[in-house]
């Protein structure tokens, strides 16, 4: 499920191994705080042409959309069906409207700040989340988050997927690490909450380099990161290079992965949140892995291994 509640019911032990996001909830929220997966009909410069076309080459937007965000649906009418499947439960419980799909500030300022808007007019939504990547945020529209960062709850989420640009050009992601460094600090800059995302276990990242990544990053003033393991999806050109050459990959059993999780934490700012170490696809579109877990099963399993290895997030961290 791609929703993230702030208390998972049935988790084994506390978490006292990394920074939770439920941490940043805390902070700012006297009561619960749910998600809500907003598709508000955007594309992106490397589908349309504008830098490239075919998008990024692991990419089926389908794969992390839920059922209620047709392109055709209003955001109100997203956030009403989304908030009907959880308010049975917890009536007294609050919203953040998460911009996710494509790239959520590639459209016009004023069509951008109007779905903006209408989403925090919505009863009980009390923040955005506005996924997007970093060569599309212009400074105009970072302005009005600056603004809107001092009346409401607010995270950009950049997606980096990797730091190094020969990855960023195989998998036809169409900007530069370069460029993720300058809209992070800019967006930090601003006093908003940054985030990032990473997929741990692109084609030809030796592990050594996918370790880098944590030092790297961890050089950057961000609030939340989030990890996943790469998932081949049916109908991406990445699933084709895996029937062709499945030499370039290196699809981790779920012991190694968490180990690799476990191994990144450690060397990571230990002033990060992990929002969180791995990603389900919808399984008729999930080639592999397939690990048969879900998300709270994957984190009861990666709590056990911080506490065998008696370790922690940043534990080698090197300022």
């Amino acid at each position: 499920m791609l929703y993230l509640c702030r208390q998972i019911e049935t988790k084994l032990m506390k978490n006292k191994f990394y920074k939770e996001f439920g941490e940043l909830l805390t902070k700012h929220f006297p009561y619960k705080v749910q998600k809500i997966s907003i598709n508000a009909g955007f594309t992106c410069p490397n589908r349309d042409g504008s830098k490239a076309v075919g998008g990024c080459t692991y990419c089926n937007n389908q794969s992390f959309s839920p059922g209620y965000g047709g392109k055709q649906r209003t955001v109100s009418d997203q956030l009403k069906d989304g908030i009907a499947f959880f308010s049975y439960k917890y009536p007294e419980m609050k919203y953040l409207a998460y911009f996710q799909s494509y790239t959520n500030t590639y459209d016009s300022i004023d069509k951008l700040i109007g779905l903006y808007e209408e989403a925090l007019s919505y009863p009980d939504v009390v923040g955005l989340i506005i996924g997007t990547r970093p060569d599309c945020m212009p400074d105009e529209l970072l302005d009005y988050f600056a603004e809107l960062n001092k009346r409401t709850f607010l995270i950009i989420e950049y997606g980096l997927e990797s730091t190094l640009d020969s990855t960023l050009n195989f998998i036809n992601r169409g900007h530069t690490h370069a460029e993720s460094v300058d809209a992070i600090e800019k967006t930090a800059a601003k006093g908003i909450y940054t985030g990032a995302h990473l997929i741990l276990g692109l084609p030809h990242e030796t592990k050594d380099q996918i370790l880098a990544h944590a030092d790297e990053i961890s050089r950057l003033p961000l609030t939340t990161v989030k990890l996943h393991q790469l998932q081949l999806i049916k109908g991406t050109v990445m699933a084709r290079q895996y029937r062709e050459h499945p030499d370039w990959f290196d699809l981790f059993e779920v012991d190694e992965y968490i180990d690799l999780c476990i191994d990144f934490a450690e060397r990571l700012n230990p002033d990060f949140i992990i929002e969180r170490f791995i990603s389900q696809s919808p399984k008729q579109l999930l080639i592999a892995p397939d690990w048969g877990l879900k998300n709270f099963e994957f984190t009861a399993k990666i709590l056990k291994r911080f506490e065998e290895r008696n370790t922690s997030q940043g534990k080698m961290y090197k300022q």
